[in-house]
């Protein structure tokens, strides 16, 4: 029986080029591919794929934040992280939200193929610079508390913080959540007061040094 994948990457040619690597695979098939993390979550809940091969830098809504949420709605998914980035933060928050994989996307195509069946096999695959980074950072951990977005904030505050950063204003995002102004508002209100940042650009930089988000998207 294949291993039935959805493809989430804001990127169109990269999602093309795997989509065209993994179907040659006799054991793997292609069965979605997202542009976002939302739409990302919605494949996955429709289509209850094995696994969900992640990008983490995407708009509206990332790849910690999708991650954590497929996840929750079918936790018999497993998420592999494909990323440009070695940056703690990402690892950290793609490892707490639940991925069983993280690779690098200069990675060989036979390492990718490699992750794709151990994690599929129950096992948990970190590429060798990953893992060193890893290592490093449980050591470090054991040294002080966690003051990361995922160990502050809701769900729903790193929603809510995402798109504050990447520009929506609050009328946009309650529209874009199917939540109130007023609850946008309090949330707002409620992330400053956790994270003791009290302007826009100070909550957009946390965002950015957090992995929630990035300039370049």
């Amino acid at each position: 029986m294949s291993i039935r994948i959805i493809i989430v990457d804001d990127h169109s040619i990269t999602r093309e080029g795997l989509r065209a690597l993994l179907e040659k695979q006799p054991d793997i098939e292609v069965v979605a591919e997202a542009e976002n993390g939302r739409t990302g979550v919605k494949l996955a809940k429709r289509h209850q794929p094995d696994m969900v091969v992640m990008d983490i830098n995407m708009p509206d809504l990332n790849g910690i934040d999708a991650t954590r949420q497929i996840i929750e709605e079918v936790p018999t998914v497993k998420v592999i992280a494909l990323s440009m980035y070695a940056d703690r933060s990402y690892i950290k928050g793609m490892l707490k939200a639940g991925a069983s994989g993280y690779l690098m996307k200069n990675c060989a195509f036979e390492e990718l193929t490699l992750a794709i069946r151990a994690v599929h096999a129950d096992e948990t695959y970190l590429s060798s610079k990953i893992s060193d980074i890893v290592r490093k950072e449980f050591i470090k951990l054991l040294k002080s508390g966690d003051t990361s977005a995922a160990g502050i904030l809701t769900d729903r505050e790193r929603e809510v913080l995402q798109l504050i950063a990447e520009g929506m204003k609050t009328k946009e995002i309650a529209d874009h959540i199917h939540i109130s102004v007023k609850t946008v508002e309090a949330r707002r209100k409620q992330i400053m007061e956790k994270l003791k940042i009290d302007s826009v650009a100070g909550l957009t930089k946390y965002a950015i040094k957090e992995g929630l988000t990035s300039l370049e998207i």
